[in-house]
């Protein structure tokens, strides 16, 4: 077995990616609800950490606290600036159930927030209240899938370090459950596009031209776990780039890049075929789109090349 890039075929464990996706959710919410906005909705992102997944701060009247998700010993630890903490086990049981003992644990520790209780970003969302059929959690298949996110963030970090322009840290995003950074243009754009129900928040997410890139475990469109790249707004041809690494190409469906995790971890060397794939894809997207390459390009100091 690959330790740094395990196994991690999305049919063996979606009944736990889906649980877990709606546990981070209710978590989530809880942040959007209380962290002052910042554009394209960075506040709410969640980051890693050596054991696991944290939402960072979140302010509550004259305290501030943080949730983690703590994979390594499968623990959701609420942690609170007067030195209170809860800790809840992460085992198999509904979302409704998650969701009673992460909100009492709240009002235990004085916390009171209502939260949007319908999940996001989900094909027939059931409410976390009700919701007793997502009720799966696997250790080993979360564990596997948390330790490719800390391979992918350091690849995503140095994939950032040629590009000078606006771009986000690498953010983990609790309602498209991905791992991703994105760069900008610098190029806003009119707001006339019609999303969806429940994506109107997508109106202040692709307000900008931009690039992003990432890895996500696959769902039910695309049930395998993959590397991916886009730019927003698709520009003419974009579906004939050179995508880099011969077993990359263009989804039409999913209008986006694709490197099959499942192809590219079997190979002598993962990182540089997957940082192939995002500058490969970055350049080949920004010239079509007439992005000035050379003007967002940054001088890195020799040292750390």
């Amino acid at each position: 077995m690959n330790n740094i890039w395990p196994n991690l075929p999305y049919e063996d464990w979606k009944d736990s990616l889906n649980t877990l996706h709606l546990w981070m959710q209710i978590v989530g919410k809880l942040k959007l609800e209380q962290n002052t906005f910042i554009n394209h909705w960075w506040e709410v992102a969640f980051f890693l950490t050596a054991r696991g997944i944290t939402t960072g701060l979140i302010p509550y009247k004259n305290k501030t606290f943080d949730v983690t998700f703590d994979f390594v010993d499968h623990k959701l630890i609420i942690s609170v600036s007067n030195g209170k903490q809860k800790v809840l086990k992460l085992k198999s049981q509904a979302v409704k159930n998650f969701y009673r003992e992460f909100i009492q644990a709240l009002l235990d520790l004085g916390i009171n927030i209502k939260i949007n209780t319908r999940p996001s970003e989900i094909t027939n969302p059931i409410q976390f209240t009700s919701d007793t059929i997502h009720k799966s959690y696997d250790k080993h298949a979360v564990s596997n899938w948390w330790r490719i996110q800390l391979q992918v963030s350091s690849i995503l970090d140095k994939f950032r370090k040629n590009f000078r322009g606006k771009s986000s840290p690498v953010f983990f995003y609790w309602g498209s459950f991905d791992l991703n950074t994105t760069r900008f243009s610098g190029k806003k754009l009119p707001n006339k596009t019609i999303w969806p129900e429940g994506y109107s928040f997508m109106h202040y997410a692709e307000n900008e031209e931009n690039f992003a890139a990432g890895f996500w475990p696959g769902d039910e469109r695309f049930p395998h776990p993959a590397f991916y790249s886009y730019i927003y707004p698709a520009p003419k041809d974009c579906e004939s780039i050179n995508t880099g690494p011969e077993f990359s190409y263009f989804n039409n469906k999913l209008s986006e890049c694709i490197l099959p995790y499942e192809e590219v971890r079997k190979i002598k060397n993962p990182k540089n075929e997957i940082l192939n794939f995002y500058e490969t894809t970055y350049r080949e997207f920004a010239k079509l789109a007439k992005w000035d390459i050379n003007e967002f390009k940054t001088a890195v100091p020799k040292k750390y090349k």
